[in-house]
C-alpha cells in the first residue's frame, strides 16, 4: 500500500483485531521497512519472502496508521504470534500505554 513515504508501495503489518461489528471499515496497521534506523520505534522481523531482497526489516511502529479495509490489497502471509506480540508492545510504548 501506498501511504505517501517516499513514493513507495510498503507492506504493511495489521495489528488490530479483527471486528466484524466495527462502525468503520478500518485496520491499524505498521509499515515493514527494510531501511533499518535502529531505534526504540522498529521492531527486528524475521526474514519474510515478501520483504524485498535479502534484506533484514522492521515494522516501523511510529509509522503507525489507520487504513481503510478496501484499501488493502491480498495478504501476503502472517508473522508468528510473538512477532505480533512484539510489534504490540512496542505500540504500548509508543502510545504510553500501561499494559
Amino acid at each position: 500500500m501506498d501511504l505517501g513515504i517516499k513514493g513507495k508501495v510498503r507492506p504493511l503489518m495489521v495489528v488490530s483485531r479483527q471486528d466484524d461489528a466495527a462502525v468503520r471499515a478500518l485496520s491499524v496497521c505498521v509499515p515493514l521497512t527494510t531501511e533499518i534506523k535502529g531505534g526504540t520505534y522498529e521492531v527486528p522481523l524475521p526474514r519474510v519472502k515478501f520483504l524485498p531482497g535479502n534484506d533484514r526489516g522492521v515494522a516501523n511502529v511510529q509509522g503507525v496508521a489507520a487504513v481503510e479495509h478496501f484499501r488493502l490489497g491480498k495478504r501476503a502471509g502472517e508473522f508468528y504470534p510473538e512477532v505480533l506480540a512484539q510489534v504490540r508492545d512496542a505500540l504500548a510504548y509508543l502510545l504510553e500505554l500501561k499494559v
